[in-house]
């Protein structure tokens, strides 16, 4: 895992390199910690779309954020206390840039989010897997043959089908969106360099200070006011499912191998899809269809070939 490879001519470990971090079953628990978490941030995204179509966008985040940082506050206490300022200076400056993309990736995030359809932008953010897969092998020299390097090559092409760039189907918002899975890589790569001794609570609970406090920040000409008894609901709902997203997203990057457990982001795809059609009506076009498809074939190619690369080192 550890090795200085990234090459077409993978092989598998031979018996004399240092065993690799991964304990048995951690994969397992990272692929059920990421479809959690892929679930629970799809259900937020629902709910903040459905309060935000008549209350500010501002209002509206800031208002979860305060409710997510309570309760993670609280969680975090009970987990031991927040580590405000962390004894290393290497992860005070992963959480520092964390922090930053956080921000970043959520504020385009939620600018897309208001203008596309629900299951459009999360086909959009299939990309992520494969673009963290590469960045983990760049960065953590986690190897990636030639195989997976076609599979992340053709699910690039899916993206660029379900992206169509121009064509009448493209808009600006597509590009906002893709914007924040690359700022959403550089998160999740950040979270992985960060050391054991640093709580899964700590990083969550700095994640949603960092957003909520960028909140009235958002872009919104609306003027606020109280919310209604239904928009106070879609925000309970909302905090709810980040909490858990917070909290599952920081704990995948710290379990099992990254290439392995990525792919199984592409959940997100089937849970926006559903969610889109019984809450707003909106059902993919035929190219996204297809360029998800491509997408996700490629994600579960990537499984495969790992299964079978790690019953051949058995």
């Amino acid at each position: 895992m550890r090795t200085p490879l990234l090459s077409v001519n993978r092989r598998v470990k031979p018996r004399s390199e240092p065993p690799a971090r991964t304990r048995d079953g951690d994969n397992l628990r990272g692929a059920a910690l990421m479809v959690l978490s892929m679930a629970a941030f799809v259900c937020n995204d629902a709910a903040i779309k459905y309060v935000t179509q008549t209350l500010p966008l501002p209002q509206a985040v800031l208002i979860r954020g305060l409710a997510v940082c309570v309760i993670l506050g609280v969680m975090a206490q009970r987990d031991g206390g927040i580590d405000w300022w962390p004894h290393r200076p290497r992860d005070r400056w992963l959480l520092g840039w964390r922090a930053v993309a956080e921000v970043g990736s959520t504020v385009l995030y939620l600018l897309a989010l208001q203008h596309l359809a629900l299951g459009d932008l999360s086909a959009i953010m299939q990309s992520l897997p494969l673009l963290v897969m590469l960045a983990a092998a760049v960065v953590f020299r986690e190897r990636l043959g030639w195989r997976r390097l076609t599979a992340v090559g053709v699910g690039l092409i899916g993206v660029l089908m379900i992206l169509r760039p121009g064509t009448s189907a493209f808009s600006v918002w597509s590009l906002v969106a893709l914007g924040s899975v690359l700022l959403i890589v550089v998160r999740e790569i950040t979270t992985r360099g960060v050391s054991p001794a640093i709580r899964t609570s700590t990083i969550a609970f700095s994640a949603a200070l960092s957003v909520t406090l960028f909140a009235p920040l958002l872009p919104s000409e609306a003027p606020w006011r109280w919310p209604t008894g239904l928009e106070w609901a879609g925000l309970a709902i909302a905090t709810g499912f980040l909490t858990i997203g917070y909290q599952t997203a920081v704990a995948v990057m710290r379990v099992g191998e990254v290439g392995f457990v990525s792919p199984f982001r592409y959940t997100s795809l089937l849970f926006a899809i559903l969610l889109g059609v019984v809450v707003f009506g909106d059902w993919p076009d035929g190219w996204t269809w297809a360029g998800s498809a491509l997408v996700v074939a490629a994600g579960i190619y990537s499984i495969w070939r790992e299964a079978q690369l790690r019953q051949g080192a058995g």
